[in-house]
């Protein structure tokens, strides 16, 4: 979705875990237009005009985006590629902290085609030389990218432009966000679900440029956080700590490894507290050193909480 375009115990239970979970990429990128020629005229000058708007497709651009301009920014007047290289460079550890800061993309007024050099007011045609300075454009978002593969559309409910085809995704009012299609009817809905950070590596994921994944109680993360997790055998949300994925495998290898290790004969009567992570009932069940599971839903996703 903006330019999103979104697993206790041992490596088996990586495969168990393996691909549970719905990613939605996030990407940012007026609703968006592209370059085309009006008909009229002769063949001969349509074409002269095509070629000029097509020269200089997909050979100028950033790391970010494919495009032929560049913009001034208004928080500080330089000039950068796109709003990512302004970010990146702007809040570079190298830079004073206090003059840290992310450039406000809905007032950039400026673009400076790359082409001629010429600085004009935003738009996706550069008046001297007449050249498309990006083959999808988006006046409210003030995006130029000349890689309509992408499939950038611009969703009015985040704001801003999005990738993946629209086709591909909905908006969801309470969460606020854009999600894959296939999530329509079995997504938990969690309000402002994507305006956060992610819990592992504190990116913005309304804004991030990676692919999110949306856990079964409703809360995101980077596919490639919760891809972290799991290599170090971590299969709880950060947040809420329930189960990202179908633990029941899982918990059928604590039953058998609680059956062949008793308690000592002190502890065999011993009576705990729990709070179960899953579910969230708490209980009175007996002492074991490896786990305790919940007499409800089965889990050994639970926390101690006297006794």
């Amino acid at each position: 979705m903006e330019e999103v375009e979104n697993k206790h115990s041992g490596s088996e239970v990586i495969e168990l875990c393996h691909h549970q979970n719905e990613c939605c990429k996030v990407n940012e990128e007026e609703v968006g237009g592209s370059c085309s020629q009006q008909s009229g005229g002769d063949e001969s000058s349509n074409a002269e005009a095509t070629e000029l708007l097509e020269k200089g497709f997909m050979e100028y651009g950033c790391s970010h985006y494919q495009r032929r301009c560049r913009i001034r920014a208004p928080c500080c007047g330089e000039i950068f590629d796109c709003r990512h290289c302004h970010n990146e460079a702007k809040n570079n550890i190298n830079v004073d902290q206090k003059l840290r800061h992310d450039i406000p993309r809905h007032q950039v007024s400026q673009v400076i085609c790359s082409l001629c050099g010429t600085e004009q007011e935003v738009q996706q045609v550069c008046i001297n030389c007449r050249v498309c300075m990006g083959k999808y454009f988006c006046k409210a978002c003030k995006l130029f990218d000349d890689d309509t593969s992408k499939r950038q559309y611009h969703c009015d409910g985040c704001g801003i432009c999005r990738i993946g085809g629209q086709e591909n995704f909905f908006h969801c009012n309470n969460c606020g966000c854009c999600y894959s299609i296939l999530l329509k009817k079995s997504h938990p809905c969690v309000e402002g679900a994507m305006h956060h950070d992610c819990p592992v590596c504190f990116e913005f994921l309304f804004e991030s440029r990676y692919d999110v994944t949306v856990l079964p109680c409703g809360h995101t993360i980077h596919t490639d956080c919760l891809k972290d997790m799991t290599d170090h055998f971590q299969y709880a949300c950060p947040l809420c700590s329930k189960s990202v994925c179908d633990m029941s495998k899982v918990w059928e290898k604590f039953d058998e490894e609680i059956a062949a290790t008793p308690m000592p004969e002190p502890y065999q009567n011993k009576m705990v507290s729990i709070l179960c992570n899953d579910c969230g009932t708490k209980s009175e069940v007996r002492f074991h050193v490896l786990a305790r599971k919940c007499p409800n839903c089965k889990s050994y996703n639970t926390r101690q909480t006297r006794g």
